[in-house]
């Protein structure tokens, strides 16, 4: 009876995971509309510390949008382990590139559906070789994991190199390397993921009738996500705001899943719990959407198709025996000029003979 329920979580928090990236990934398009429009109108950008998005009704429906998808991901985290719910994340990034060639004017070209098909059979390897069962299931047994040495060593160096970046790197390189507000958003993102799944966790026994309310740990959850999740808006918005979607949305999912992966294994200790085989079919599913992911961006400025690629063979092929016929024609010609001048010389015509395309004379000099 326990492992049919431990299923029937499993694809609750599988369809929930899915309707989440779907929410997110067109959070991503709405957010990226609204602030065109407000540099269409002169406003001050996020990039540059302004906060006139906060009056642009797009900017506030992505929010919306990817408030129910973080709503949708956080029950999913309740239901099914963070090493299935995070890689989903993928899901966002395909309708984000989908909908940005749509409405953002942004190419899909060959590499990007090549890449897309690559992503999706990368998240189906992962969710057939995700682990099945949940290892913490009470608030007593999340306390426990939450003050073990090795995760309390990976939460201190996450917040060290957070701070780093926010007031070392982030005001002189933030405007121009894109990986330095994506880091600080993937590295808080661990944290942020630690706390849903414990809040989700809480509220399931809050279902079941325990009193959670007066159990501090569950306060201090929710504090710690408030303060990572806004962490992360801020500088997901700067991030958005000065770069490509179609580079910081992947870029993002890369950084972001494995830091969750890294806190996962850390923490929850999921990994434990799976065989050789569902170790490596996982490792490379995820590696099958990275490189999924580096196709459908990689070469987004490249206009590549199927029409495009079959007019290319097509010009190869006349083109290679016009070529050939070019040039024998041209090695005759040369051919019998050397060999005209030789004769004009005084040579006889039978000591040159032809060998490999060269001249060579039977004369000793």
């Amino acid at each position: 009876m326990g492992q049919d329920r431990g299923k029937y979580d499993f694809y609750i928090g599988l369809a929930l995971a899915i309707s989440s990236s779907i929410f997110i990934g067109g959070s991503f398009i709405l957010k990226k509309k609204g602030l065109l429009r407000l540099a269409k109108k002169g406003s001050m950008r996020a990039g540059q510390g302004g906060h006139a998005y906060l009056k642009e009704w797009l900017w506030w429906a992505g929010l919306l949008s990817m408030g129910a998808g973080e709503a949708a991901n956080f029950a999913a985290y309740a239901f099914a382990p963070a090493t299935l719910v995070t890689p989903l994340g993928a899901l966002s990034v395909l309708v984000s590139a989908v909908l940005s060639s749509y409405f953002l004017t942004e190419r899909l070209n060959l590499h990007g559906k090549l890449g897309c098909l690559l992503s999706i059979l990368g998240s189906t390897t992962m969710v057939i070789h995700a682990p099945k069962e949940e290892e913490i299931a009470s608030l007593k047994d999340m306390a426990k994991k939450l003050v073990d040495p090795g995760f309390f060593v990976f939460a201190t160096l996450v917040v060290i190199v957070a701070l780093i970046f926010i007031f070392v790197v982030s005001p002189r390189h933030g405007q121009t390397n894109i990986l330095v507000y994506i880091t600080i958003c993937s590295v808080i993102g661990a944290l942020s993921v630690s706390c849903v799944k414990g809040l989700g966790i809480a509220i399931k026994e809050a279902i079941a009738g325990k009193n959670v309310f007066k159990n501090p740990l569950a306060w201090i959850l929710l504090l710690g996500l408030v303060g990572c999740v806004s962490t992360q808006i801020n500088y997901l918005n700067k991030a958005l705001d000065i770069f490509n979607t179609s580079l910081v949305t992947p870029i993002y999912y890369v950084f972001f899943t494995t830091s969750v992966l890294t806190c996962s294994a850390i923490l929850f200790k999921e990994w434990g719990h799976m065989g050789a085989g569902d170790v490596i079919g996982t490792l490379s599913g995820f590696l099958t959407i990275i490189v999924g992911i580096f196709l459908l961006h990689a070469f987004k400025d490249v206009s590549v198709s199927l029409a495009t690629l079959a007019v290319s063979i097509r010009r190869e092929d006349h083109a290679a025996p016009a070529a050939n016929g070019t040039a024998s024609h041209s090695n005759y010609e040369l051919l019998h000029s050397e060999s005209t001048e030789d004769l004009d010389r005084g040579l006889p015509y039978d000591s040159v003979s032809r060998r490999n395309g060269a001249l060579t004379s039977s004369l000793d000099v």
